[in-house]
């Protein structure tokens, strides 16, 4: 498998600004660092307010990095022109019913990336492409004439998938995708996705709070706390024996079978502390069942610990295995 994206230091910091008081810094994102490679997919998990949807716009350009290196197809990230950056990487958004114009038609929706990346192609060619993209996603072709509002959650999302493939990309960045969807929807698309990798050898970056969608997706898993990466490493390692507590208790406390459940160890306590306001150490500090004096003074680095990355002091004593 070849190393389609990189990223390396990878900060993002807003300026908050209120009337009348110095402005703030708020660290969406610190130091983050990982890669994808061609044809797997990789795993985001983390509470809301992690920072997983600020990186997919980043990565997306829809936020511009205050920091850091993203090399994208070997390139760096920043020297795409349009047409090259939107035909490499592509995002299918979390809500279906806002990330599509419900002033457009379906084929006008999905048409769009090719008329505006690839206007020399002839109006049948692109009626081509879109008729046969829509077969590969399950909407029929009379569907094109219908607006969004006639369409249920799930042919909504497939709309955006549709869109999203238009122009081949090699990197999909799924930000919840089923997350709006009927639960009997979900699987639906997740098989879809499934398919839709092996046919166009996609790789993706799989967001998702739900570790059950998670551990179904992915290849690797990177989990994230307050802006920070706190493990990263392989699905099996990371579910089989999670050696960050914040990963332990997020599987503990996770929605189990009657057959799977057992009492949690620990459960997570109290509120993520405010992102203007970081405790001086590890964020995580404040909640942690396994905090010493170190934890609240030094911030910890990821460190290479039983064949994945993790940022704990003490996640050599507290390791299960």
């Amino acid at each position: 498998m070849s190393e389609l994206l990189r990223v390396s230091g990878l900060d993002k910091v807003y300026d908050i600004k209120k009337m009348f008081k110095p402005t703030m810094k708020l660290k969406a994102l610190s130091n983050i660092n990982f890669h994808l490679n061609s044809r797997e997919t990789l795993g985001i998990v983390g509470e809301s307010g992690c920072g997983k949807s600020t990186l997919a716009k980043v990565l997306t350009k829809l936020e511009q990095k205050t920091t850091g290196s993203i090399e994208l197809l070997g390139k760096n990230f920043d020297t795409f022109n349009p047409k090259e950056f939107h035909s490499a990487i592509q995002m299918v958004f979390q809500d279906p019913y806002q990330s599509l114009n419900p002033r457009k038609k379906a084929f006008d929706i999905i048409s769009d990336p090719l008329t505006i990346n690839t206007p020399e192609k002839s109006a049948a060619e692109v009626r081509e492409q879109v008729f046969a993209m829509m077969k590969k996603v399950g909407l029929r072709e009379e569907f094109a004439k219908r607006y969004p509002h006639h369409f249920s959650g799930g042919q909504r999302q497939r709309l955006g998938i549709a869109r999203s493939l238009m122009l081949h990309p090699q990197i999909l960045i799924l930000d919840e995708p089923v997350s709006a969807l009927d639960v009997s929807i979900q699987a639906q698309v997740l098989n879809l996705l499934l398919e839709l990798q092996k046919e166009f050898n996609l790789a993706y970056l799989f967001i998702s709070h739900d570790l059950s969608v998670i551990q179904h997706m992915s290849d690797r898993i990177l989990v994230m706390y307050l802006g920070r990466v706190v493990e990263y490493g392989s699905r099996d390692e990371i579910f089989n024996n999670p050696l960050h507590p914040y990963t332990q208790i997020l599987l503990e406390s996770a929605p189990k079978t009657n057959r799977e459940k057992k009492e949690a160890d620990h459960i997570l306590n109290g509120e993520l502390p405010s992102a203007l306001n970081l405790p001086r150490g590890c964020a995580f500090e404040p909640r942690c069942p396994y905090a010493t004096l170190g934890c609240k003074e030094v911030v910890p680095d990821l460190i290479q610990k039983q064949g994945r990355w993790v940022a704990c002091h003490e996640a050599p004593s507290i390791a299960r295995n």
